[in-house]
Formats: C-alpha cells, sequence, structure tokens
C-alpha cells in the first residue's frame, strides 16, 4: 500500500501568487476614483434594491401600516390561495396577457421595420425631421397623451369626424365607453408613443456594421431589401435577441399609467389588466400583504420566462443575457 507524498507549493508558485496580488493591488490603487464611482453604484443598489426585498415576507403576513412588519401574525400563503380564487382573475389575466402579446407581436417588430427603413434615407435633413416628430410623443407623460387620445376618440373628436367625412361610420362611436374597442386604441397608442424611440437601439446596433460589407454586396449587385435582408438583420440580431428576452420577461407588466388614464367603468371589463386589479384591491382598500402576494406571482413568473426566453434565445443563435 502506497501513500502519496504531501505536496507543498513551490516557492515559484507561491512568488507567483503573490506578484498577481501586488499587480492587482497596484490596478486598484491606480484606478481608486474609479473604483470609488463604482462603489457608490453598488451601494445605491444595495441600499434600494436589496435591502428593500425583506418586505417581500409581508406577502406571507397580515400587515397593517400602524405595527411593524415583525410584528405582523404569519398568514402562510392565504393571500395567494384568495387571489388564485378570486373571481375576476379570468378576465384580470386575459386582458393582461391579451394586449402584452398583440404588443410583442406587432409592437416588437415595428421598430425594427423602422429603424431599417431610417437606415436606408439619404436624405439628412428628411432623416432628422423623421426622427424628431417619431420621438417627440416618448417625451410627453400619459397624462398628456392621455388627454389628447380622449380629445380624439370622443364623441366631436377628429376620429369620428374624419371617419364620418369618408362616410365609415353614420354617427359617432364613442371609443373609449366600448370595452371592444379598448385594447385597439391601448396598443396604437403605445405604438404611437414608442416606435421611434424604440428604434434608436436598433439605429445604434446599424451604425456600427461595417460598410466594406454593404460596398462588397453593392459589388456583387445586391439591392437594397438583399442589403438588409442579408447584411443588416444578421449584423444586429444579437440586440434583437436581448430585446426580445427582455420584452418576454415583462408578458405580464402593462403600462399602468397608460391604462389608468383610458380605462373608465364602461371598458372595466377590458381595461382591468393585473397592475390596475393591485392597485384596486390591494393599495386603495390598504390590503398591502394581498398587494405584495400578488407582486411577487407576478415576479416570479417573469423570472420563469425570462429563464425560458434566455435558454431558447441561446440554443437558437448563441445569444443570451447570461
Amino acid at each position: 500500500m502506497s501513500v502519496k507524498a504531501e505536496t507543498k507549493p513551490s516557492s515559484h508558485q507561491t512568488a507567483t501568487g503573490r506578484s498577481s496580488i501586488q499587480v492587482w493591488v497596484q490596478k486598484l490603487i491606480a484606478q481608486r476614483y474609479l473604483q470609488v464611482m463604482a462603489l457608490l453604484g453598488v451601494a445605491w443598489m444595495i441600499v434600494f434594491n436589496y435591502i428593500p426585498m425583506y418586505g417581500i415576507i409581508i406577502a406571507f403576513k397580515e400587515f397593517d401600516i400602524i405595527h411593524p412588519i415583525s410584528a405582523a401574525p404569519w398568514v402562510g400563503f392565504d393571500h395567494f390561495k384568495e387571489f388564485l380564487e378570486d373571481d375576476s382573475l379570468g378576465y384580470v389575466i386575459k386582458n393582461t396577457i391579451g394586449m402584452s402579446l398583440i404588443k410583442l407581436v406587432i409592437g416588437f417588430p415595428l421598430p425594427i421595420l423602422f429603424a431599417l427603413l431610417m437606415n436606408e434615407l439619404r436624405s439628412m435633413i428628411f432623416k432628422r425631421w423623421v426622427q424628431t416628430i417619431t420621438y417627440l410623443p416618448h417625451f410627453l407623460s400619459w397624462v398628456v397623451l392621455g388627454g389628447i387620445m380622449a380629445t380624439w376618440l370622443s364623441d366631436v373628436g377628429i376620429v369620428n369626424k374624419v371617419l364620418m367625412a369618408l362616410h365609415f361610420i353614420q354617427e359617432p362611436i364613442t371609443y373609449l365607453a366600448e370595452p371592444k374597442y379598448f385594447w385597439g386604441i391601448v396598443i396604437t397608442s403605445d405604438i404611437w408613443k414608442e416606435l421611434g424611440w424604440s428604434a434608436i437601439i436598433y439605429l445604434a446596433a446599424i451604425s456600427s456594421i461595417s460598410p466594406e460589407l454593404y460596398e462588397a454586396a453593392t459589388i456583387d449587385g445586391a439591392g437594397r431589401g438583399q442589403k438588409m435582408w442579408n447584411i443588416t438583420l444578421p449584423s444586429i440580431k444579437g440586440t434583437i435577441s436581448i430585446l426580445f428576452i427582455l420584452a418576454i420577461s415583462g408578458v405580464l407588466n402593462s403600462n399602468f399609467d397608460q391604462i389608468l388614464v383610458l380605462r373608465n367603468q364602461l371598458n372595466e371589463t377590458s381595461s382591468n389588466v393585473i397592475d390596475v386589479y393591485v392597485y384596486q384591491v390591494g393599495l386603495l382598500s390598504g390590503r398591502y400583504s394581498y398587494a405584495a402576494a400578488v407582486g411577487l406571482i407576478k415576479s416570479v413568473i417573469a423570472l420563469i420566462l425570462l429563464l425560458g426566453a434566455n435558454s431558447v434565445t441561446k440554443r437558437l443563435n448563441n445569444t443570451s443575457l447570461f
């Protein structure tokens, strides 16, 4: 029976380890100002993002604002069960997922197409005008845009006047009072507001493509459409994949400001989404534990969707967030 002798690190290995530590310390000292700036960002994230996560436990308690969290009695999964057994859960989930999926199917490709078309514009003056016009709605709040939409869609608004002048309708329609029109109004207004702004990332990715690729394609006789399909789109597929992963993870998120401004009691059956439900049932009624439970369910589902979308895109085109 042989006994393996203990191997001790050689003096060369020890010296190498010490020298690497010294190099690391010297680099840290040389970058001390940058490190301080980075540490401030890390400290901000810990204070405002991680420490407040302690409050998640109120989802498993019966919390009120009078007593501290530690004094609240434990109720386990009662709030989760109540949410899953709520009679209004069906149409709340349907409205949330329905609008989000339509936004994803229609609203996600449009900024890509818009960026491709913007890249093909040769007149810089016209290009700047288009950019200014399409970017402008992003900088207006939904309170302002909601008022504009309500005015346009009223009985005497411009939409009814145009449609009646073109003889598409015979009498004015109260669009915001009809639940069947609400999804279309939300999706259209969201695309109108964010189309130009969402295209900025794609335009930045397109600008990094080497001009030599386009020159070689021109020599080979490729047209504009062929260049877009064979050069531009493959070159920005990594950016598209990353933004698609983030969009998938936010399927259960609705634009709360937009919904709150455009909704009313007449279109409630089509406008009641999870965020509005939490606001009404949880926060307005002072049921903070119930609101936290619903928010925790949303966060868990969003994490599952994020991991799933990340895994799929990584297998398809070797692009992922992590």
